[in-house]
């Protein structure tokens, strides 16, 4: 149930995005650009970090654990990834930009160069990075986007991974 006086049914972003398009139009545009160009980090890669940043929101593992595991992605690797990054049964070459993830997530103002270059250090380009922070980045909005309005969760990961 949302938290808006005129909408109290509307319990999904979906529908409150039907219902104000234009919340929606920047993110979304930021993600079809994201998709278009072309990306040193897969489509599987992409998930995982809106995943992940989204989980580390919740406390717990939500609705994009659903849409993710159709990607491998299961509640498993959530888990694996809250508990230790480093022992998580992810590529090598992800972690860094999962600490990153993490980090920007829980402690944005605590990100120093030092972050970054560890993602350059593992062989990662800047378009790596960059597209790393927008995943994360628009994640974060969408959760406190929700989570502010009072609706559900459910259905984010599809709309923001199916502009992707």
């Amino acid at each position: 149930m949302s938290y808006l006086p005129s909408s109290p049914d509307l319990n999904s972003l979906s529908g409150i995005l039907t219902k104000y398009p234009r919340r929606g139009v920047l993110l979304f545009k930021l993600m079809e650009d994201i998709g278009r160009s072309f990306s040193p980090l897969s489509k599987d890669s992409r998930e995982l970090i809106v995943t992940y940043a989204s989980a580390l929101n919740h406390g717990a593992c939500n609705d994009h654990t659903v849409k993710s595991e159709e990607s491998g992605i299961n509640e498993v690797i959530i888990g694996q990834l809250k508990a230790d990054i480093d022992s998580s049964n992810v590529d090598e070459q992800l972690k860094p930009i999962l600490h990153f993830v993490k980090k920007l997530t829980l402690t944005p103002g605590k990100i120093t160069s030092k972050d970054a270059q560890t993602i350059f250090d593992a062989g990662w380009d800047e378009q790596a990075f960059l597209e790393s922070v927008c995943l994360c980045a628009i994640a974060n909005c969408m959760n406190r986007f929700t989570m502010g309005i009072g609706t559900d969760t459910l259905g984010m990961s599809n709309l923001l991974m199916n502009k992707a």
